[in-house]
């Protein structure tokens, strides 16, 4: 009878023994199954340095096919590369990376052509694009590029002194140029002085900033492609005069626009808040700093845009097409009229006082059924918000590449785009590096003495 109930015992013990193992084997399977599904970090950094960008989170988490990231280098070099791309991993189930070591295996190496370690390739849809550098912004850009299909050029307009894409100087767009082609964007000059038509390859043209007045028959072609459902980005600065270079008033450019919804007036805006001179700027380079609701601008709220010399812009009622405001000055600028004068000087007696809106975008109503329903429009004061000089200070070149992305029709891409790592080094004056170096080797040490004898003097 013992020996029965022993055996009972034992069984009735080994079957809670087992269950307990089974459930707890269970619950380390599903929590290793969340924790590599659902992985959760929290950056603490200030400028948030472990973290992917909006516009990187945004594309992955969007992904509607799969994509797979592979890179190629040495297996002791591997750390490196995981410690960026295994946080777009996380983003989304239809992301994976792989880690190929070209040595090991060859033959995978030798398909995707690598030739030096640190390769890094995106494969979506169907396309295959290399990513130049183990960067966010250049594997992001590198994962656009292989998920947006077709060619979208972008057209400038030359030959009345306008800003070049070829021009590397402080003045020229070659960095955004740059920047477009990182983004699946082609780009090229036309010149419509020798051939008045906008070629038909053209998905945005762009004028940017003329300095002479444009011609009937280059007007004429402008608004032919406008009219078609073209997209137009139109920079123009305030006609300033009496200086080295002179800027043309273009007032038949300014009329056609006012067609469209939009009032260039004939202004320069001063800023009077002060916020400039953090960044070194003058009052001739208001910033922007009131955004509205606009897809281009709604990503911007907590960051400041610069516009070299700029003009003010108005939107106005007109049949069949919506104009809206993008960005604003503060209540602390003014506008003067008087643009001939050897020094601009501030009148607030007589000079308007802000808020000035300095950029809108206008498109057709929905309701017009003329081909023109799927043009897009931007207009902006300032030409130079887009040059080298400006093009990476604080917004602009979110604003920037938003700008495009909306005239191509790409709002999915409009977000804020990976930042350069923030520069936080300690600069010690003369001083204080003797403070530091007298404290670190005289004065630790001695106050570790004093505590010790502190102690000792106590127990003694």
């Amino acid at each position: 009878m013992n020996m029965k109930w022993l055996k009972a015992r034992q069984t009735k013990y080994s079957l809670y023994v087992t269950l307990y193992v089974v459930v707890i084997l269970a619950v380390l399977v599903a929590a290793n199954w969340l924790a590599n599904r659902h992985n959760f970090t929290h950056d603490t950094t200030s400028n948030k340095r472990f973290s992917l960008a909006e516009q990187t989170s945004k594309v992955v988490r969007e992904l509607k096919s799969d994509v797979k990231i592979t890179y190629f280098d040495r297996t002791t070099d591997f750390q490196r590369a995981k410690d960026l791309l295994d946080r777009y991993g996380v983003l989304s189930t239809k992301l994976s990376v792989d880690y190929i070591d070209p040595e090991k295996q060859p033959h995978i190496a030798k398909q995707f052509g690598v030739r030096t370690p640190g390769t890094i390739y995106i494969d979506a849809n169907g396309k295959r694009e290399e990513a130049r550098s183990l960067t966010e912004e250049e594997v992001t850009s590198a994962l656009i590029r292989a998920l947006k299909s077709g060619v979208r050029n972008v057209c400038g307009i030359s030959g009345s002194d306008e800003h070049s894409f070829d021009e590397a100087g402080g003045d020229g767009f070659s960095r955004i140029k740059e920047l477009l082609e990182r983004n699946n964007y082609k780009t090229r000059s036309i010149r419509l002085l020798e051939n008045p038509e906008i070629p038909p390859d053209c998905t945005i043209v762009v004028i940017g900033g003329p300095r002479h007045e444009y011609v009937q028959p280059v007007l004429d072609a402008v608004k032919k492609f406008f009219a078609g459902g073209g997209k137009l980005l139109v920079m123009l600065d305030p006609p300033l005069a009496g200086g080295k270079r002179d800027v043309a008033e273009n007032a038949a450019l300014v009329k056609l626009l006012e067609e469209w919804g939009v009032t260039l007036n004939k202004n320069l805006v001063l800023d009077t808040s002060g916020i400039g001179r953090l960044w070194g700027l003058s009052e001739a380079v208001p910033l922007g700093t009131s955004y509205e609701s606009h897809v281009i601008v709604r990503d911007l709220r907590e960051v400041a845009t610069a516009f070299p010399l700029a003009r003010s812009v108005e939107v106005k009622s007109v049949a069949n097409f919506t104009a809206e405001k993008l960005v604003s000055t503060s209540a602390n600028s003014y506008a003067t009229d008087n643009l001939s004068a050897p020094a601009i000087k501030l009148n607030p007696d007589k000079d308007k006082k802000g808020p000035f809106t300095l950029a809108v975008a206008a498109s057709p109503n929905l309701s017009s059924g003329d081909k023109s329903k799927g043009a897009r429009l931007v207009v902006v004061g300032s030409s130079s918000f887009m040059a080298n000089s400006f093009l990476g200070f604080a917004g602009n070149r979110d604003l920037s590449m938003n700008v495009f992305n909306w005239l191509s029709a790409d709002e999915d891409l409009i977000s804020i785009r990976p930042k350069d790592p923030q520069d936080r080094r300690l600069n010690l004056s003369r001083r204080g590096m003797n403070l530091l170096l007298y404290s670190s080797l005289l004065g630790i040490p001695l106050l570790v003495i004093a505590a010790g004898m502190s102690v000792w003097w106590r127990r003694r």
